[in-house]
Formats: structure tokens, sequence, C-alpha cells
């Protein structure tokens, strides 16, 4: 028997001056998503995640708050932990940098460096952002404020040991050239390769103002910088120091999710002090971006976080969970919103798939008293499906590889869509009528029933309980916890004859007041709309027959508008009204088919940012797969494609 494939997956240890918000869930989930994905695979699986304890700033916090250190940041920790359980983590090791065997695989890190000569003593005087926990140059600040959070730094001036990183600049060059997965996505690969040609100074890695921290082996009274300290958490975890045989097992690791605002820690200071320590790089750092609110990031100082945990209990984890990943598009920032969460409910999960589940094990019930009857004939609609669950499972996959969650539950989606649209394409109220189209009616029933199994293993990872509901309906696996990837990979898995219980909805639907949404606050202000609205009833009802043409916003909150740049245009071969476009949406690339050929010449549309359908579903044009539709306007025989400014970012969102 081989040997299992090991995937060592982290993500960044987290803060805890305060309780964890909304933010920080995402990246756990997402780690876990791909911790999970991995398992069904097959892969012998390390998932790290865990609390970074020590610093100037916890140390201030504590004091302000009248506790001793410690028990301050333990039960912040303990909250954590509760928060973890109940987003369904999975996560290996929770390490923190308090534990000894960490203290210990820091100490020989730093010591060993030492000795190589690249750590060495002088005096550090310069720029200091405590929340941050960064040294900045002069030229580094912003308005004379930290560039990444932009609040006031100090100056300091005090005895220290520095890193000799500037000696490795040309070596993690060189590094990241040969390895361009190294740093992912390509913008902040390109952003972080503009910053080492900009010059790396050596970097200060003691301190001697405070005390909360891991001493310098070898010099009293030094405390060794909290970043250098925290980095090392991912060796600790895995036996640095302690378990050799763990350690070679599971090094170097395969993806460390972070932040877009740490990558520069992960993939300048991490790296540098891996190859003076003589170890090997990890493979990738995937920098995401933020889920943002309205008035910006989400930040513990600003006040304006988002408490998962009331979210959980509100909605179901399932649904917060499938949000998180849905909402953060490959590399780029989402937004967050009640509103907006309760949408995706609404549309995604309880129309598209629990309805699908819903209608499906209705029909068994109602034409086949319950039982999966065995498929008879098979048609082209039937072909069609298969052949569509198929390449969904194909193409999450290839989108789960690449971290790219999004991506991947849009796969699964053109699954569950393709089914429902089956539902109408072959009418099986229509079919059972007759007594003839039973053995059609039989098919049916069965390709629906089988695409929802497909459909409930591809959605584990994001959806962990859901394998648990949708079996308590239709008795798909022995132990709905120990399924496989491959069981999502091959048609025609469902036995025949399998009982099927009709249930609750899968996901009920959210009571939302549309007029204000969930956030909206409510008062005397309502009371005079309410009165207008009496006197508007007139109109109102002489409205009622163009009712039908409105949209909820519900409905407009489905569609995903970015701005993406027009990198290539040509005609297509035969189709004189057609263009085929060439997208750059963020970091991805799309190909779009569009009819606007009469209107403009290719090379007019090169340069130019327009504003696509992201979530379309793809369709093929005379052979050319369009993923998407860019939006013109049209007034007689005059059309315009609309357009942003050219200085506009590729892969913004429209709102």
């Amino acid at each position: 028997m081989s040997e299992r494939k090991r995937f060592y997956i982290t993500t960044p240890i987290y803060y805890p001056s305060d309780n964890l918000h909304i933010g920080h869930a995402y990246t756990t989930v997402a780690a876990d998503c791909s911790a999970r994905f991995k398992r069904m695979q097959g892969y012998d699986v390390f998932y790290l995640t865990g609390t970074d304890e020590h610093g100037q700033k916890i140390e201030r916090v504590a004091r302000e708050k009248g506790m001793e250190t410690k028990a301050y940041v333990d039960g912040i920790v303990a909250n954590i932990k509760v928060l973890w359980e109940k987003l369904l983590i999975t996560n290996d090791d929770f390490i923190r940098t308090t534990e000894p065997r960490h203290k210990k695989a820091v100490q020989e890190i730093f010591q060993r460096i030492y000795d190589k000569g690249d750590i060495y003593k002088s005096v550090y005087t310069g720029w200091y952002c405590t929340p941050c926990e960064a040294f900045w140059t002069e030229r580094q600040l912003v308005d004379g404020k930290c560039p990444d959070c932009e609040r006031p730094v100090e100056m300091m001036s005090e005895e220290s040991f520095f890193f000799a990183m500037s000696k490795y600049q040309d070596r993690l060059l060189k590094h990241i050239e040969e390895h361009p997965e190294f740093i992912q996505p390509e913008s902040r690969r390109n952003e972080m390769v503009n910053f080492i040609k900009g010059g790396l100074e050596d970097l200060c890695v003691s301190r001697t103002t405070f005390q909360w921290g891991i001493p310098v082996p070898f010099q009293e009274g030094h405390i060794i910088y909290v970043w250098f300290d925290a980095l090392t958490n991912y060796l600790t975890a895995i036996g640095f120091g302690s378990d050799p045989e763990k350690f070679e097992r599971y090094w170097p690791c395969d993806v460390h999710l972070v932040g877009k605002d740490i990558v520069r820690f992960h993939t300048v200071i991490w790296p540098i002090i891996l190859m003076a320590a003589d170890l090997p790089l990890p493979k990738q750092v995937f920098g995401h971006g933020w889920l943002m609110l309205e008035g910006g990031k989400m930040s513990k100082s600003k006040g304006n976080v988002i408490d998962p945990l009331v979210l959980i209990d509100k909605y179901g984890v399932d649904a917060v969970r499938y949000y998180l990943l849905k909402e953060l598009t490959y590399g780029m920032d989402g937004y967050y919103s009640e509103d907006m969460l309760a949408s995706r409910i609404n549309s995604d999960l309880a129309n598209d798939l629990g309805n699908l589940v819903s209608r499906t094990a209705a029909m068994v019930g109602r034409y086949f008293d319950g039982m999966v009857p065995a498929p008879v004939e098979t048609d082209d609609l039937d072909r069609d499906l298969k052949e569509t669950a198929l390449e969904a499972v194909s193409e999450c996959e290839r989108h789960l590889d690449r971290i790219d969650y999004s991506a991947a539950l849009g796969a699964i989606w053109k699954l569950v869509n393709r089914a429902n649209k089956y539902i109408d394409e072959t009418a099986p109220w229509v079919l059972a009528r007759d007594e003839a189209s039973r053995g059609r009616l039989a098919t049916v029933i069965y390709n629906l029933v089988e695409a929802i199994r497909i459909i409930t293993v591809a959605a584990a990872p994001f959806m962990p309980t859901l394998p648990v509901r949708v079996n308590e309906q239709f008795s798909f696996f022995k132990d709905p916890e120990q399924i496989t990837w491959e069981e999502a990979k091959s048609w025609g898995l469902v036995v025949p004859g399998g009982k099927v219980h009709k249930k609750e909805n899968l996901f009920p639907r959210v009571e939302t007041d549309q007029n204000k949404g969930l956030n909206a606050q409510k008062g005397d202000k309502d009371k005079e709309q309410n009165k207008e609205k009496e006197k508007e009833k007139p109109a109102v009802e002489a409205a009622q027959d163009r009712e039908s043409e409105y949209i909820t916003i519900e409905d407009f909150a489905r569609l995903d508008l970015r701005v993406a740049e027009v990198k290539a245009a040509e005609k297509m071969k035969k189709a004189d009204k057609l263009l085929v476009l060439t997208l750059q949406v963020g970091d991805e690339e799309r190909t779009v088919v569009s009819g606007i050929a009469p209107w403009y010449n290719p090379e007019e549309l090169v340069g130019k940012k327009v504003i696509l359908v992201a979530n379309l579903q793809p369709t093929k044009l005379r052979g050319v797969m369009s993923e998407g539709m860019i939006l013109a306007a049209t007034a007689g025989d005059r059309l315009e494609v609309l357009t942003v400014a050219s200085d506009f970012p590729s892969g913004g969102k429209v709102r």
C-alpha cells in the first residue's frame, strides 16, 4: 500500500487583544474547507490555528483592564475555542505562543541564526507601530502614520539585536521567480516583488522596553520580536525541536492562508528566517482579501465588528459558512451586510438547493411510494444532466486546489441550477398522468436523486452538516461524516429501492422587511411613511398590473457585477455580430462572447474597463464558452458599452 499524500495548512495565529470577529472566522472557515476537502481526497491532513499572545499591545491592554497578562489572554482564548467549535472547525492543533513547547522552538531558531552570524547587536532608532507590532522606516510611513493600519507610530531608540535580512534579498527574489506559486494570488506576488526590489533593511528582532514575550536565550533583558516569535509557530506545532519524525512528515507547509495585510510578514520575513535557519520554505502563502463593511475594513479597534456567534445562532452554521466562502471572490475583497446574508440564504440555499431537495423528495413520495425508482430509459436531457454533474465536480476540485472557494461553490451551483431546470424541462407531473410514461418518470426522478447526492458530497467541505441532514431524507451514506471525494466523481451510485423521507426544508427562508432591510431602525419616521402610503393607495392599485415587472432586493443581490478590463478582442469567425472578449477580472481571466460587433471594432475595446455580470451561468456560443455578459445601454439603433474610469481597479464590485 502506497503512503498517503500529506497536506499541511495553517491560518495565521490570531491576536487575542479582544474577541474575534467575522473576518477572522472567514480565514478559519476557508482553511477548514480546504482541510476537509483534502481529507475527503484521502490526504494525511494537518490543520493548524492558534493565538499570538505576546507583545507590547497585549501587555498594555491587560494592564488597562487591571488583569495579569496571562489570565487576560486565557479568557480570550477560551472564547476563540468556543467560536471554532460552533463553526465546526476541524483543526488538528491549537498553538499558543505562551506554551513551553513554543518558547523552546523559538529560542532554538533564534540561537541557530545567531550562531550562524545573521543576528547581531546594535542600537535601533526608528518608528514603531504598537498595534501592528511592526517597525517602519521614515520613507515607508504614509502621512507620518503606519502604512498598514493608518494609526500613529512612536519613535523608539533602544539597544537591540538585528537580523541580517538584507543579506538574503537576492536569494528571496530568485526563489519567488523560480516558484511563482509561492505567493498567490498574482497581485500579491507582484506587490511583494516590488517591495523587496525597493531594498530590504536589517530587521530589529529584540526589545528591551517590555517583558511580555520570549527572552533572547543568550542576552538577559532582551525579548524576541513578536513577529519572529509568532511566525515560528508553524514549526512548533509539527514538532520542530521535539518530534523530528512529525516535523519531517509535514514540513514544508503546503498553504499558509493569511489576510492580505500580513502577506509581507509571511513572504519576506518568514522565508528569510527559514533560509537563515537552513530550513525549507513553505510551498505557498495565499493572501486573501478582506470582508468589508459599508464603512470599510472591520477592526476591533474601530468597534465595527460582527460577532459570528450571533449569526450562527440566528441562521445556522452551514448558512454562515456558505455566505463567508461565497462572498469573497478569488484574491479580492468582499462585503458583508446582514441583508446580503439573508438574501444569499433565501436565493441560493432556500430557493435553489432547499427547494430542489424538497421537490424531489416529495415527488419520490408522491409517485413511487417513497422508494427511489430504477432508471429505465435515457435521452439527451439525462445525458446533459450527467455531463453537467461530472463537469461541476471536476471544476469545483480545480478551484479548491487554487484556494478559490467562491468559484468552487459557483461550480456546484451550476449543477443545482441545471437540476432545477431539468425538472421544468421534463415536467414529472405531466409524465405522472400517463401510465405509458412510467419508465420515463422513473428515470427523471432517479436522476434528480443522483444529482442531489453528488451536490451533497461536493458541498460537504463548505457545509459540513449538509450530508447529515440530507441523509435523513435520502439515506445516501452509511456514515455521512466519512464520505469521500471519489463518491462525487461517479454517476449512478444511488441504489434503487432506497427509502426517502420528506422533511422540512434544509434552509428555511429568512423573513425580511424588503422596504427597510434587516438592519433598519424603526421609529416615528415609519409611522409617517405609513400615513403617506395610505394616501397613495389608489396609485398603488392602479399600478398592480405592473407588479410582475418588479424585482425584489433579493433578486438584485444575486447579481455579481464586477469591473473587468478588456485585454483582447476579436471577431468570431462566421458570426458577424459577435466579438470574443478576453477580460481580466481581478486575478481571474474570463472569455465573454458579446453581440456588439455591429457597433464596435475589436481594437476600440482593448483597455476599456467594462461592467461584467460575473455570476451568469456560462454557456457555449458558436463553440466558445462564454463566462458572463457585459452591460450595454441601447436607444433605438444606438448601443454603448457601459464603462468606468480607466484607473478603476479590475475586479471591483459594482453596487
